[in-house]
C-alpha cells in the first residue's frame, strides 16, 4: 500500500509541476524571413477610437493657435489622461474635429497620409508653405491585457510601436501559471474582430507579423492545466499538497476507528 501511495504521490508531483521550458520566453534558434520583416514595417492604419496627436506650428503662432485643441497646447508630449483633452479621437464614423477646420476624415488613413491632409486643410488658411509645420502621431498604444497577468487591465505605452513582449512586460509579466505557448491577442479591425495566438517562448515570434501589437489590441493570458488541478506549481508545493491530503485522511480514519 505504501509503494502505490508513494508512486501515486510521486506521478502527482511529476504532472502538476509546470516545466520549465514553459516558462522561457524566446527559446531555440532565430531563423530569417525577410518576408515578414516586411510586414512587420507596414504603417498602421487608424481605426476606430484611436487617439492621435497633432501638433502645429508656423511663425504666424497667433494664427496656427485657432487649429489647435486646448488651445496654446500643442507642442511637448501628451502623458495620461490629459492627452484625453488634448488628442484627436476618432469617432464612430471615422473622423477627428480639428478648431475652425472641423470634421477631417482619417479612418483607414496612416499618420503620414492625415499630415499631409491636415497641411492641405491649413494651406487654405496659412498661405506661406514654408512657414508652416505639422506632426501627426499616435498618442501612445493602448491596450487592455487580462488573464494570468501580474497587473491586469486597460494600459498605454507612450510609443509609435509595442510589441507583446513590451505589452506584458509593462503588464507584470505572465504568472508561473500562465500559459506562454498560448497567448491570444484579440482585435478589431475595419473588416471584423480577428483573433490570433502567439507562443512566446518561441524565438521566430519576433519575425512574426503578430509580434507588434496594435491600438486597443486585447491580449488574454489563459492558464495552463496545473492551475485548474490545483495541486501547486512546483514540486515543492505539489508535495505540500499531497502531505495535506493524506495528513488529513489519516486523521479522518483514526478519528473514525476511535468512535
Amino acid at each position: 500500500m505504501k509503494k502505490y501511495s508513494l508512486l501515486i504521490s510521486l506521478t502527482v508531483i511529476f504532472f502538476s509541476c509546470v516545466p520549465n521550458k514553459d516558462l522561457i520566453y524566446l527559446q531555440g534558434e532565430p531563423t530569417t524571413n525577410k518576408e515578414i520583416q516586411r510586414i512587420n514595417d507596414i504603417p498602421y492604419k487608424l481605426q476606430v477610437d484611436d487617439m492621435i496627436r497633432i501638433d502645429i506650428k508656423s511663425t504666424e503662432e497667433n494664427l496656427v493657435n485657432i487649429f489647435k485643441k486646448g488651445g496654446s497646447q500643442g507642442g511637448g508630449s501628451s502623458q495620461g489622461s490629459s492627452s484625453y483633452f488634448t488628442d484627436y479621437s476618432v469617432d464612430s464614423y471615422g473622423n477627428i474635429r480639428i478648431p475652425t477646420i472641423g470634421d477631417l476624415n482619417v479612418l483607414g488613413y496612416t499618420t503620414v497620409e492625415v499630415r499631409k491632409k491636415v497641411e492641405n486643410e491649413l494651406k487654405k488658411y496659412i498661405k506661406s508653405k514654408e512657414n508652416l509645420f505639422v506632426d501627426v502621431k499616435l498618442s501612445g498604444i493602448k491596450y487592455t491585457i487580462l488573464g494570468e497577468i501580474g497587473s491586469p487591465g486597460p494600459k498605454t505605452i507612450f510609443q509609435n510601436k509595442v510589441s507583446i513582449i513590451d505589452a506584458i512586460a509593462n503588464s507584470g509579466d505572465i504568472t508561473i501559471v500562465g500559459n506562454r505557448k498560448e497567448v491570444e491577442i484579440i482585435r478589431k479591425t475595419i473588416n471584423g474582430i480577428e483573433k490570433y495566438t502567439v507562443d512566446l517562448t518561441d524565438i521566430n515570434i519576433l519575425n512574426s507579423n503578430k509580434f507588434y501589437i496594435k491600438p486597443n489590441d486585447y491580449i488574454n493570458i489563459r492558464a495552463l492545466k496545473q492551475k485548474s488541478w490545483g495541486t501547486g506549481t512546483t514540486g515543492l508545493q505539489s508535495f505540500t499538497t499531497i502531505i495535506s491530503i493524506f495528513t488529513l485522511i489519516t486523521s479522518t480514519i483514526v478519528i473514525a476507528r476511535n468512535l
